[in-house]
């Protein structure tokens, strides 16, 4: 497995996590956290579900009888679609106790549904995250120009 899978690994959890999370209607926003709160928070949880894949991806590979530079492709599918897929629903669900910031709904609305797809995508065919056209690239793009560091990297 090379560095490129590692890191759309990482990229995918965390991205998925905040955008598949944040803004659902279930959350309370009567103590709406401030754009810089929010930022801060979600990047926190992202980093948190960046070591946990790497922790996870570890100890995948090593129940394979193999090293994370060996895995092979149906190995990193299987990966994706066994563990990517239940650590994105945990963050979102974290993510989306934070509310949106008043007023940024829309903003976080529009990751949520870009990034939905993306993950959707990715589970129903986790190949695709090896591909040319990653399915979270509009994800990715609302996080970063929302102001989020951790959340949404590449």
């Amino acid at each position: 497995m090379n560095k490129a899978f590692l890191a759309a690994v990482a990229a995918l959890v965390a991205l998925a996590a905040l955008v598949a999370g944040c803004g659902g209607g279930d959350s309370d926003t009567s103590a709406s956290l401030t754009k810089a709160e929010f930022i801060k928070q979600a990047d926190a949880i992202c980093e948190e579900g960046n070591e946990s894949i790497n922790v996870a991806v570890d100890e995948f590979a090593e129940e394979k009888g193999t090293t994370t530079q060996k895995m092979t492709k149906k190995q990193q599918e299987e990966f994706v679609e066994q563990v990517i897929a239940g650590d994105i629903r945990s963050q979102a669900e974290e993510i989306d106790a934070l509310g949106a910031p008043d007023g940024d709904e829309g903003q976080i609305e529009a990751m949520v549904e870009a990034v939905e797809d993306g993950a959707d995508e990715i589970e129903e065919e986790p190949k695709v995250l090896f591909g040319k056209a990653n399915p979270l690239a509009e994800g990715t793009k609302l996080a970063k120009e929302y102001g989020l560091k951790v959340c949404g990297e590449e």
